[in-house]
């Protein structure tokens, strides 16, 4: 489940404790934890409701200025049933601290390295974790689409890729495109240093 930044501020500052989704299948449950950008959050209820069940004060709660404005996005998709969820803060992202990290002791480093291994291992396309860091290094916020015409990679393939070097603190995702973390930097230049 993906959360615009200005709603996630809402959700840590509490303003904000509902989510309205139109989905073919809900993509969470209740109890879910989810790490965002800047917070983890909790999926507290996750329910089936009608557009007309749609309150304005519904709306508010999820950071809509009406009922109106909320049953216009979510029918910019076409198919699905809507769901409504409660959602709340959680706690700091664990990868936000472990991104601004700009120093690793030597058995760190090796730890990290082993787990880029790895992941370069289990990749049919072959060894790619590199590659990608430098890229999004060298080309800053640029779109997921531009960036995997850039690589010679499938969009989605390449958004779960990077996704993995996230939750490792190596990079940082935007409302658009990526950006490498100082731990990223820090790794890069120790790798190839």
């Amino acid at each position: 489940m993906i959360f615009k930044l200005s709603d996630l501020e809402g959700i840590k500052a509490g303003k904000i404790t509902l989510a309205f989704r139109k989905w073919k299948k809900p993509t969470v449950r209740k109890g879910s934890l989810i790490r965002t950008e800047i917070a983890v959050v909790e999926i507290s209820d996750v329910s089936e409701i009608s557009l007309t069940g749609i309150t304005d004060r519904d709306a508010v709660s999820a950071g809509f200025d009406s009922a109106e404005s909320l049953l216009k996005s979510l029918n910019k998709v076409n198919e699905g049933t809507i769901y409504k969820i409660k959602v709340h803060y959680y706690s700091e992202d664990p990868r936000i601290a472990l991104r601004g990290q700009t120093t690793l002791t030597e058995n760190d480093f090796q730890l990290l390295k082993k787990k880029l291994e790895r992941l370069d291992s289990h990749d049919k396309a072959g060894p790619w974790t590199l590659t990608v860091l430098k890229t999004i290094r060298d080309n800053p916020k640029l779109r997921a689409a531009d960036l995997a015409d850039k690589l010679n990679r499938k969009k989605d393939e390449l958004k779960i890729n990077i996704r993995k070097l996230k939750n490792l603190g190596l990079t940082t995702s935007h409302e658009v495109g990526y950006t490498i973390s100082p731990l990223g930097e820090h790794f890069l230049n120790r790798r190839h240093g």
